[in-house]
């Protein structure tokens, strides 16, 4: 992404064709966004059409994702552009649907290349996409720091408040996280709603948690980070007058009602925020009591994690035909979703399809999940699933690999799952497998590799360690039975005069119960 270019110091002067252009994009002229972006000098491709963080692929779904009916339930309620919310005829009241908020981005490159924070950008695109929104340009200012005011600097600000009179824009999305004072001095200055990169995730984790515990996560992360970005005081905030007496003071009868109403929202916060925290830890004792049964059962639990929209949903459906969400979108599904598999050979284990991870994540989302995230830092083996067409598959590891060792996940065995290779480029997959040596390329919608990667965990998850030979007798089917099970792996197994012979591995919680049976005990 380019530094955008602006010559008119301020909005008086626009001219004629300017003010014809804004006016068309406020009235949604059917001018593409690429038009409406030109003018300023946004390099043609990053903002016309999808985002380029999303998946460019001509057939979203495969056979094994199943019919989909959430997704058409999602798509019935978005938001599409073009419609008023003005009420023009009663019939509209059942079918209306909410007008598209228009957004400008904006970003500052403080380390790294070009080709990083264009990137950067592209990816605050397909958020503001997901989250429902339109995205009409985008500017990317190079500075040491962010500026302790506004963000930008004084000149840019400017020059992206003239972007936001000249495009009809109603938001302006910043691709970091503000502080409070930044938040408000930018939007003194471009006289636009300004949010972060943090409210952004937060508001599409709000749009996309479905279950009871992954609403309440999201509610209490959003409440964290509202509680310090309460403001202002306006003409329903009474503020206190004090114990002043005498003249120079208000003294009684002009002293407030003793709190200001911001210091009730905050107690309101608190109270909530207590509320939903006891709540959480209130549905501990299910998610504990489910993992506590797969390990006395010693079943291998794999956990599928990685960067959101890497194809981490596709690829649980692939291998367990399980019909959860898929949707090229960041973040789509949210809820943890657990489901058994068998190897080849009959050992059982669990895949968990765990909540996707961004760059910058916001440290409230990670303390709101840490019970979600618990079940990759339970797990065996973790598959980490990378998007290979990604423009920068290595900072979606690195950014992966950073919440794994903020839940104390990084010890636990990985694969590297270079997946969407039917789309990716060649060069891109060679760079990769030379960095991580530990990778199984697939393409979870064409269903190539796939052999490969199941081999792969059969390998890897834990197996039965003790060897034993055994003869049961024919009165103990029982035990015959119970070895057919998870916590054994049959070698051999020949039905004798005396009984049964079995050549097995077991693990040792089992040993003790069928060392009665060992030929050599």
């Amino acid at each position: 992404m380019t530094n955008s270019q602006h010559s008119g110091p301020n909005d008086n002067d626009m001219d004629e064709a300017q003010i014809q252009a804004a006016i068309e994009r406020i009235l949604a002229s059917d001018k593409s966004v690429a038009e409406k972006s030109t003018h300023f000098g946004a390099p043609e491709g990053i903002f016309s059409g999808r985002a380029q963080a999303l998946s460019n692929l001509s057939k979203e779904h495969s056979i094994f994702d199943g019919s989909q009916q959430e997704l058409e339930e999602r798509r019935a309620l978005r938001r599409v552009g073009s419609m008023s919310t003005e009420l023009e005829d009663v019939s509209e009241v059942e079918n209306r649907q909410l007008r598209l908020e228009r957004v400008v981005l904006a970003g500052i490159w403080t380390e790294g290349t070009s080709t990083d924070a264009e990137n950067s950008l592209r990816e605050l695109a397909a958020l503001a996409e997901t989250a429902g929104s339109e995205v009409l340009d985008g500017i990317v200012q190079r500075r040491a720091k962010p500026d302790a005011g506004t963000y930008l600097g004084s000149g840019k600000a400017q020059e992206l408040r003239e972007i936001v009179a000249a495009t009809g824009a109603d938001t302006v999305i910043i691709d970091s996280e503000l502080s409070p004072s930044q938040r408000r001095g930018l939007e003194d200055v471009v006289k636009v709603k300004v949010i972060d990169r943090t409210a952004l995730i937060l508001d599409i984790f709000a749009q996309h948690a479905k279950s009871h515990e992954g609403r309440a996560q999201v509610e209490l992360a959003q409440l964290e980070y509202l509680l310090p970005r309460l403001r202002g005081w306006g003409e329903s905030m009474s503020r206190q007058a004090g114990g002043r007496v005498g003249t120079a003071g208000g003294g009684i009868g002009s002293r407030g009602p003793g709190e200001t109403k911001i210091e009730l929202d905050r107690r309101r916060i608190r109270d909530r925020m207590a509320k939903l925290k006891k709540e959480i830890k209130g549905m501990l004792p299910a998610r504990e009591a489910k993992r506590a049964n797969r390990k006395r059962n010693a079943v291998p639990s794999v956990a599928i994690a990685g960067y959101t929209n890497a194809g981490k949903s596709s690829l649980l459906n692939r291998l367990t035909h399980a019909g959860v969400l898929v949707e090229n979108a960041l973040f789509a599904t949210l809820d943890p979703t657990v489901r058994q598999a068998t190897t080849e050979d009959g050992l059982n284990y669990t895949l968990t399809d765990t909540v996707g991870f961004v760059k910058g994540l916001p440290t409230q989302l990670v303390e709101a999940f840490r019970s979600t995230l618990e079940e990759i830092a339970e797990s065996d083996l973790i598959l980490h699933v990378v998007d290979a067409a990604h423009p920068d598959p290595e900072g979606q590891i690195a950014a992966v690999r950073e919440v794994l060792t903020d839940v104390q996940a990084r010890n636990i065995p990985e694969i590297i799952v270079l997946n969407k290779a039917d789309v990716a480029d060649p060069f891109v997959v060679e760079r990769l497998r030379q960095r991580e040596p530990n990778h199984v390329i697939v393409s979870a919608r064409t269903g190539d590799g796939i052999e490969e990667l199941l081999q792969k965990i059969s390998d890897s998850i834990p197996r039965p360690g003790v060897q034993l030979e055994l003869m049961i007798p024919y009165d103990r089917g029982d035990v015959v039975n119970k070895l057919h099970g998870a916590e054994s792996e049959i070698l051999s197994m020949e039905h004798t005069e005396n009984g049964t012979h079995m050549m097995v591995k077991v693990r040792e919680s089992m040993a003790a119960e069928v060392e009665q049976f060992s030929i050599h005990g």
